[in-house]
């Protein structure tokens, strides 16, 4: 997942998002909505942090959620570089929403920036994931 970060001077934060979703929907067969990924140049780091989480995101989505479409958006504004992955599958329980690995991971790589990361969810309607990394 991350050898894929071969492009990043943080000018190719979206088209490495959006070929690397395409790829990952043709592989797995979950359908994708893909909102909005960003067209500005975007500081190396926060680029190879947000394209992190939501390669881990859809990742998660492939192995626990059972979910039939997966919706990204990523949006960078003027300070900050904001995103959602939301999935249709099973969803979990508000008690491990801060349980696995790769949630762990997601966080980290956000908190590691100074910025942040929440999960909705509940059983049988989905997950959310969403957060914001700022651009400084």
């Amino acid at each position: 997942m991350l050898d894929q970060l071969h492009v990043f001077d943080g000018r190719d934060l979206g088209r490495t998002l959006r070929e690397h979703l395409t790829a990952w929907s043709g592989r797995t067969g979950v359908g994708l909505e893909i909102w909005a990924l960003p067209t500005r140049d975007v500081p190396a780091a926060r680029a190879k942090a947000v394209y992190a989480i939501i390669a881990e995101a859809v990742a998660n989505v492939e192995a626990h959620s059972g979910a039939r479409t997966v919706s990204v958006a990523v949006t960078s504004g003027d300070t900050a570089l904001s995103f959602t992955v939301r999935d249709d599958g099973r969803g979990f329980a508000p008690e491990h929403r801060t349980g696995g690995r790769g949630l762990a991971r997601m966080k980290a790589h956000a908190a590691a920036l100074g910025g942040d990361l929440r999960v909705g969810t509940a059983p049988g309607r989905g997950t959310t994931i969403s957060g914001v990394v700022p651009l400084r």
